[in-house]
């Protein structure tokens, strides 16, 4: 058996897209500076014109996730950072948007394999969104880490030998502990039935 974990020292071959929401631009570039801060101190060069990390502005969280998720599909990046701000106002709206964000933003990552990481800060004032975004904290330079962690964990995962990565870990599971099982009723395609008279008669 083995350990895997992320790491933050091989960072000069990674590739990010940073996918920023324009509402409430007064958080939401300072969460992109801290986040540009974390993956700069980690090696990653941050230029615009490098070839490590793209910039993608979209004009609020709710655009996040889809836009993320069509950068996941180019399958360039080795993960994709998603930066916004939701502050609670007298309405649902605030609900409504937090909500999809975060469902499409695990469902980007779900449906590409690439980690796409939320970091859509939510608060119910924006006195709570500046002390998460540099007054006592920078929320950007964690989505950075998570993402410099998750992008060198999944190019560890992906290496890992065929056994099990054809048909999911279940499948994997089901033939090595019954070897003599056909792979297709393994994988549940369909149960196996005698082919001759010679199967018909063993079973």
């Amino acid at each position: 058996m083995a350990v895997f974990e992320g790491n933050f020292t091989q960072t000069e071959h990674l590739r990010f897209a940073i996918v920023i929401g324009r509402f409430n631009d007064l958080i939401t570039n300072k969460l992109l500076e801290g986040c540009q801060d974390g993956l700069k101190r980690h090696g990653v060069d941050i230029d615009p014109e490098g070839t490590q990390v793209d910039y993608v502005w979209v004009p609020g969280s709710f655009e996040v996730a889809l836009v993320s998720r069509q950068l996941a599909l180019s399958q360039r990046y080795d993960a994709i950072i998603c930066l916004g701000a939701v502050i609670r106002g007298q309405t649902p709206h605030f609900d409504y948007v937090a909500n999809e964000a975060a469902k499409g933003i695990a469902a980007a990552g779900f449906q590409t394999g690439v980690p796409v990481i939320f970091g859509i800060l939510t608060a119910d004032t924006m006195q709570q969104a500046l002390e998460r975004a540099g007054i006592k904290s920078n929320k950007g330079w964690e989505y950075a880490l998570n993402a410099l962690e998750m992008a060198n964990l999944m190019r560890q995962v992906k290496n890992l030998p065929e056994l099990g990565m054809a048909y999911g870990s279940s499948t994997a599971l089901a033939e090595r502990d019954n070897p003599s099982l056909p792979a297709s009723t393994a994988r549940g395609d369909r149960p196996w039935e005698p082919q001759t008279q010679e199967d018909r008669e063993r079973s």
